[in-house]
């Protein structure tokens, strides 16, 4: 599954249903860049059980104060719509596969 790049207008849809990474991120910010394949890496690990979704801090405003973004990267955990989890800063791969697997 292909990690989506989602917006304000798309964002609820894309985390409506099933287990979903939300990564809240922006192009200037270091550590967003660094867990960038961290993530591609988590896609292609755990491929159907997860879908990882991207949205940009800066041109998605609104999403990010819906949900209390104030540092990012923020990695949000959705489970058929609904925050079951709340990661913010750079993670290694496993600690997030570890995250990911608590919901799955």
């Amino acid at each position: 599954m292909a990690i989506v790049n989602a917006t304000d207008q798309t964002f609820s849809a894309e985390t409506s249903s099933g287990l979903v990474l939300a990564d809240f991120w922006a192009p200037w910010c270091g550590p967003c860049k660094m867990i960038a394949p961290v993530l591609e890496e988590l896609d292609q690990e755990m491929g159907d059980k997860v879908k990882i979704v991207k949205i940009d801090v800066d041109e998605n405003q609104e999403t990010a104060a819906k949900f209390g973004v104030m540092s990012i990267p923020t990695l949000i955990v959705f489970k058929d719509g609904e925050v079951v989890d709340k990661v913010i800063g750079f993670q290694p791969k496993e600690a997030l596969a570890e995250v990911l697997n608590k919901h799955a």
